[in-house]
């Protein structure tokens, strides 16, 4: 059984912990975090086990990346670039009741919780979290470093740029473009294409107002 450090001490590691621990794939030796606060604690019974620089010097073991955010992700990957951990390291993360299909396709790094559903001619990109309960149907696309959470369901033929964010519950509609950088406003269902780097909610979700933070009331507001 192969050796695996998770990266973050977040929420998103207790999670993945789980589905790796359900898996039996790796063997979890622990977490790396930045936060010196956190140092020799442990999450969800797994050892803060100290820096980021902990990965640095361990080159057998292979990482996932736990941050939530797809920049956050990408970042830190980047990171590891800079002291020669490049794709041959990083694991992948399928939790045993998810099935991929032999005509699609998951990039390494990337992480699928509990009943994910994927059907045919999906690609997944590099260091993609896709939240428990997300329906990926025919032909969807999905970029490196993007965020699905829980319960997002696109329709055939979606393209998700890379590094987008889909929130709780949004819903996109068949062969339509969610953006590189963008976010999808929780419970929102898009109807058409959702430009680069914008944040859009509602139903139908549409553009919130530059400035305008994404909260439970604005998503509400774009629903009236």
């Amino acid at each position: 059984m192969d050796n695996l450090i998770l990266i973050g001490a977040g929420g998103l590691a207790r999670e993945v912990g789980e589905a790796v621990t359900a898996s039996g794939r790796y063997r979890i030796l622990g977490v790396v975090d930045d936060d010196p606060g956190v140092h020799g604690t442990s999450v969800n019974g797994m050892p803060v086990l100290g820096g980021l620089d902990q990965v640095y010097w361990d080159r057998s073991s292979y990482v996932v990346v736990c941050a939530g955010q797809g920049r956050t992700r990408q970042a830190i990957v980047d990171r590891l670039a800079d002291h020669d951990i490049g794709p041959s390291r990083f694991g992948t993360v399928v939790h045993p009741s998810v099935q991929v299909p032999r005509s699609c396709f998951l990039g390494v790094g990337s992480v699928l919780l509990a009943q994910v559903a994927i059907t045919a001619d999906v690609r997944i990109g590099r260091h993609v979290v896709a939240m428990p309960n997300v329906t990926l149907t025919h032909d969807d696309v999905v970029g490196d470093y993007a965020t699905l959470c829980a319960g997002v369901s696109l329709a055939g033929g979606v393209s998700v740029g890379p590094a987008a964010y889909l929130g709780t519950n949004a819903s996109v509609r068949q062969d339509v473009r969610v953006g590189a950088g963008s976010t999808l406003g929780m419970g929102s269902t898009l109807l058409q294409d959702l430009p680069d780097g914008e944040t859009w909610a509602g139903v139908p979700a549409r553009l919130l107002a530059p400035g305008r933070r994404l909260t439970a009331a604005t998503t509400m507001e774009a629903v009236s």
